[in-house]
């Protein structure tokens, strides 16, 4: 039957306008007609037989190899049946389309996600390391002329650097120069700027005037150096800042840098007045931009709210510190007191217990000034440093915002320039729409590269927040975990002092 089907299809003249290859089909017919015969006879045998056989058969043939090798072709008669409609079926060729389409489609999606989340594509395949350490400080000169200089050591594998280690001395000075250089480079614009060091003209004074090392300018320059190293490390930890050529020149050039023109305004109160002009901008031009993206509106309201709950909390670990480092004080002052009256006391168990007491007041003291530190060092330093990070943040905001009315304004003068050509035509003054086709063409070019530029800045604010956003829980985590730890190892020691004090307590008795 097979074979008769395939001889009537063989004789039927194909059609004239059928440019297509010969089918399967055909070649089978006129090229292999034994080998049909013989496997329909094989076919008709198989199915005689008892399914038990027909499977040790296939497996025989290797039918049931891998999930990697190509299933068994379908018996010769389906195919001779199906070619056509294979072939000639529009439903197919619609579907292949879709297919080729979807996966195009797939294609930019993955694109665009890569190009979104390039910041964490970026440090996933950074494999380099590079650690700076700001240390030994050093006054230089007296009076209103002196300054402090510090010594910065940058540890890197990144083979770009001259050399594996390098120790240069830097100015504060130069700290300030670099964050404004990092500032106003256009390359720069929509990329969170890490918050440069503040200027405390009080606390440089007492320092340049001190003729001794007093507690208050140890505090001051000590707190100063841990800000600068966490400056120049925050930077360092940025996939694309970490490349800038200001940056490595500051790490690696052994001369002095040229001295900066202007640091004034970036003094400590000028840097709070700098914050709150900064949010205030933003929020008035942003009332006045109609945003079409929720995620910038929700970001900008969460910005706010974190900002305000960070500054509160700041202004409460510093109270505590200030708190904690009196108590401290005040106990020394007991501690003395106690050891005095111990000194004449005439009762020997009484004497010694004041004695005893003394001693563990001092060390109670101590205690409560080294946990008064690291409530600054480990807590409070990192809520400032965040602080200025949401400034920065700010900052980008009004990038995007001021790229925004450019876009605006281009379109704007754009429409102005169509209407005028609108009149002149009207009005039949040809000669002088050369001129305003011309514009109409420039302008045209810049409302969509304006668009272009704020898409672009949008989407790449919108991965330094996500960035911000991950690194700001993990060194919450990290940080909050090692402040708790110090608090609960302060308390273990204040349990061990006054455990140690107890026998002498029962002793009075």
């Amino acid at each position: 039957h097979a074979l008769g089907f395939v001889k009537m299809a063989d004789e039927s003249p194909p059609p004239e306008d059928d440019l297509r290859s010969p089918s399967p089909v055909e070649h089978i017919t006129s090229d292999e007609p034994e080998e049909v015969e013989e496997q329909n006879i094989e076919e008709s045998e198989q199915a005689d037989e008892p399914e038990e056989s027909q499977t040790k058969a296939k497996e025989r043939k290797g039918l049931f190899d891998s999930d990697d090798e190509a299933p068994p072709s379908p018996p010769v008669e389906e195919k001779i049946q199906n070619t056509d409609i294979v072939e000639d079926s529009p439903l197919e060729e619609e579907k292949g389309d879709s297919a080729v389409a979807g996966a195009a489609a797939a294609t930019a999606s993955d694109d665009a996600e890569l190009d979104t989340d390039n910041l964490e594509v970026l440090e996933a395949l950074d494999e380099f390391t590079l650690d700076i350490t700001v240390g030994d400080p050093q006054k230089v000169g007296d009076g209103m002329g002196a300054y402090m200089t510090y010594q910065v050591t940058t540890k890197t594998s990144i083979p770009d650097f001259k050399a594996p280690k390098t120790t240069v001395r830097r100015r504060f000075s130069d700290f300030l120069a670099l964050h404004s250089k990092l500032s106003t480079k256009p390359a720069f614009v929509g990329r969170i700027i890490p918050p440069a060091p503040e200027k405390s003209v009080v606390g440089m004074t007492r320092v340049k005037f001190a003729k001794e090392e007093s507690t208050g300018s140890i505090d001051f320059i000590e707190k100063r150096r841990t800000t600068l190293e966490r400056f120049l490390n925050r930077i360092g930890r940025h996939p694309v800042l970490r490349k800038d050529s200001d940056y490595r020149e500051f790490l690696e050039q052994h001369d002095e840098l040229p001295k900066a023109k202007s640091t004034s305004a970036l003094s400590g109160a000028g840097f709070m007045r700098l914050v709150k002009n900064v949010g205030d901008a933003v929020s008035k031009m942003t009332s006045k931009m109609e945003e079409s993206d929720q995620w910038f509106e929700e970001k900008q309201q969460q910005l706010d709210n974190l900002d305000s709950h960070l500054k509160r909390l700041l202004g409460s670990v510093e109270t505590l510190s200030a708190r904690r480092r009196e108590l401290g004080s005040n106990t020394s002052v007991f501690a003395k007191s106690a050891g005095l009256l111990g000194n004449c006391e005439e009762h020997e168990p009484l004497a010694r217990a004041l004695t005893q007491l003394a001693d563990v007041e001092e060390k109670i003291d101590q205690l409560h000034q080294e946990q008064s530190i690291k409530d600054y060092f480990l807590f409070g330093e990192l809520l400032r440093e965040y602080i200025g990070l949401i400034a920065g943040i700010k900052v980008c905001l009004q990038q995007r915002v001021k790229s925004f009315h450019t876009w605006h304004s281009a379109q704007a003068t754009l429409l102005k320039k169509r209407e005028t050509e609108t009149k002149l035509k009207a009005s039949g003054k040809t000669e002088k729409l050369p001129d305003i086709e011309r514009e109409i063409k420039e302008w045209d070019g810049k409302v969509e590269q304006g668009r272009k530029d704020f898409e672009k800045l949008s989407k790449l604010v919108k991965a330094e927040v996500t960035r911000f956003e991950t690194l700001r829980v993990k060194e919450f985590k990290e940080s909050l975990i090692k402040y708790l730890e110090s608090l609960m190892n302060t308390q273990r020691q204040l349990i061990d002092h006054w455990e140690t004090f107890l026998p002498e307590a029962k002793a009075i008795v």
